[in-house]
């Protein structure tokens, strides 16, 4: 078959080419500053790769279903499981939302559910489900090997075979930790309970994985994805290195512990991401020359992020997670947990939990995600980026060994230190819009009201338990949180303040900083009086003190504030409580603001910091 006629007329082309003619398209403009990408992880993303590009990564060698297992474990497709997290007090309202979510599509439950203390309340939690079918994720336990137990007499008293279920145990010393400051029986003492779960799980249950890391808990407190991916599978080796120490064999630990990793909007780097834990766990395990080549297949349950939700437009997270869910499924996740839309704002109903079962259901059944093994493979970008992770990742692991192991890092503050440094850095942006939050810091809807729509929110319904001062806590919050608290102060108050757009001169300027100062105040939820333009000075000015105006912005351009600022200053200074310009004209700032300028908006703006100021003066 002569297949290289085609290939014979496009002769290649050299990356030296491709550059000289991006540099000529630059005309003169930085490339580093216009084209690469300087990621909050550390690295660079180049505008494109090529074939090149590829020489050297080893992994590449490697087929699906092979050791470092970096394209999956699979090789005949990549069907993941439909994991619904319920989260309830009572058994009863968990079993029917449970029984829904099955019907409807779940193959994996997650099941947080505090008041199951016998064998009834088990059977109550679980009728009517067929748990050879389904995964079952037990969450919030106070006592994870008393409730497998449970589990194990429930399974034979209705004749399953436990050693044929599958599923997993939520225990996690070190989130508990970082939660709530201390470790919940002693750091020997949570130990010695993980072994007893390895243990048990060996005889009764052994397709059952009793041991978790969640990583997503520093994805949800701001983390960058390196630093998520390095810590997270420190975490998972320390539980390996002590629990190995106490006598256990490697690959029953190593095989028993489930990644659950937070997922964000950076499609492409959360792909890589995923794919880069299995590269770097086989090369973590192949240290401990395990027994079994089980130990080598991480389970990787991929959740949406939290940190990305946002109260206002709720419905932007569908979109989110819809990304992030596809990230998960494109990467090779073994089950992936949607979280409801509206969980920055209420607990989850059924509509909730259906819209983000629908989004897995539809990646399956309408885009055919679950047929392709690694669809990602090949991609020169993809691949660089798994590599250049995987990289970054292994810096932040080898930190922690070289602190003496997880638990000492956490001790020493170490994790939370990187973590929260890094999400100071991701808040800065999020206050000068570097990163937007549609509807949020940008682009929000003007007559959106939230407040009134707020309920308890709360996810974990077990008790939270004294706090501690052995380890210092790390808390998860959503990105958008600080926007969403100006915009409910506003709509709290006895007055919502008003903004008057002073538009004059040039069409095309006035129309974009009048859009741009209606995006600056709206996302603090003031009300916003547009104007077409005004012929003069003086006309703009007297319609402004009509308005009853709070805030007055003065939109044109650069060259006609010359003849604008001066006379509406005049008019109005004294009269209204703040004067805006929208731009930066350098060199005449300090002109304007004799006339009587307060405040200049414009894109190096820190946005949230202005508008806390002037939250403090109109409200």
């Amino acid at each position: 078959m002569e297949d290289n006629k085609l290939f014979s007329e496009f002769p290649p082309v050299s990356t030296e080419k491709w550059e000289e003619v991006i540099i000529k398209d630059l005309k003169g403009a930085d490339y580093d500053k216009k084209l690469v990408w300087h990621t909050i992880e550390g690295f660079d993303v180049k505008p494109y790769y090529r074939a090149e590009n590829l020489e050297g990564l080893e992994y590449l060698e490697a087929n699906p279903g092979q050791v470092p297992y970096t394209r999956g474990k699979q090789t005949a497709g990549n069907e993941w499981e439909v994991r619904q997290d319920i989260h309830v007090r009572n058994p009863k309202e968990a079993n029917r939302i449970a029984l829904d979510a099955v019907e409807r599509g779940a193959t994996s439950l997650g099941l947080c559910v505090k008041e199951v203390a016998t064998v009834d309340d088990m059977a109550t939690l679980l009728k009517g489900i067929y748990i050879n079918a389904v995964s079952i994720n037990f969450m919030c336990s106070q006592d994870y090997l008393q409730t497998l137990k449970l589990y194990v007499e429930y399974a034979k008293a209705n004749g399953y075979d436990p050693k044929e279920l599958c599923g997993s145990c939520d225990f996690d010393m070190f989130r508990y930790a970082l939660k709530h400051g201390r470790f919940h029986r002693g750091e020997e003492g949570d130990l010695q309970a993980a072994k007893e779960l390895v243990e048990y799980a060996h005889e009764a249950l052994p397709k059952f994985r009793v041991l978790t890391v969640n990583s997503n808990l520093l994805h949800n407190a701001g983390s960058s994805i390196v630093q998520e991916l390095g810590f997270g599978l420190a975490a998972a080796n320390e539980l390996v290195a002590r629990l190995t120490d106490m006598g256990c064999k490697a690959h029953r630990v190593a095989s028993r512990i489930v990644l659950s990793v937070g997922v964000g909007s950076t499609y492409f780097m959360e792909i890589a991401k995923i794919r880069a834990a299995r590269l770097l766990w086989s090369k973590i395990v192949e240290q401990y020359k395990p027994e079994c080549d089980c130990a080598y297949k991480l389970f990787i349950n991929a959740t949406t992020s939290r940190w990305n939700q946002s109260l206002y437009d709720p419905y932007v997270n569908m979109l989110r997670s819809t990304t992030e869910a596809m990230s998960s499924a494109v990467a090779g996740a073994d089950s992936i947990s949607v979280l409801p839309f509206d969980g920055a704002y209420k607990e989850a109903d059924d509509f909730g939990y259906r819209i983000a079962r629908n989004q897995q259901l539809l990646l399956k059944e309408e885009s055919y995600l679950d047929k392709i093994v690694d669809p990602a493979a090949g991609s020169y970008y993809i691949e660089n980026l798994t590599n250049n992770i995987a990289q970054g990742a292994w810096e932040h692991f080898l930190k922690v060994e070289q602190a003496g192991g997880y638990c000492k890092a956490l001790r020493a503050g170490m994790v939370q230190d990187e973590v929260e440094a890094t999400a100071r850095k991701r808040d800065l942006d999020i206050a000068t819009r570097k990163t937007t939050i549609l509807g949020t810091n940008q682009y929000p809807n003007l007559l959106e009201k939230m407040g009134e729509k707020i309920e308890n929110n709360g996810h974990c319904c077990c008790c939270c338990g004294e706090q501690g001062d052995e380890v210092r806590v790390l808390k998860p919050y959503r990105g958008a949180e600080p926007f969403e608290q100006l915009r409910l102060q506003t709509e709290h108050a006895a007055r919502r303040p008003k903004v008057f757009l002073l538009t004059y001169g040039n069409l095309t300027m006035r129309k974009a900083r009048s859009g741009f100062a209606t995006n600056f105040f709206g996302v603090a939820g003031y009300e916003i009086i547009d104007n077409p333009g005004f012929a003069t000075p003086e006309e703009g000015a007297k319609a402004a003190l009509e308005s009853g105006a709070d805030v007055v912005v003065l939109c044109s351009s650069d060259d006609e504030y010359a003849e604008l600022t001066e006379p509406v200053c005049k008019a109005l200074k004294g009269k209204v409580k703040s004067l805006v310009l929208a731009g930066f004209p350098k060199e005449m700032v300090e002109t304007y603001k004799g006339y009587g300028i307060d405040e200049f908006i414009h894109v190096k703006t820190n946005v949230l910091d202005c508008l806390t100021n002037f939250q403090k003066i109109l409200l």
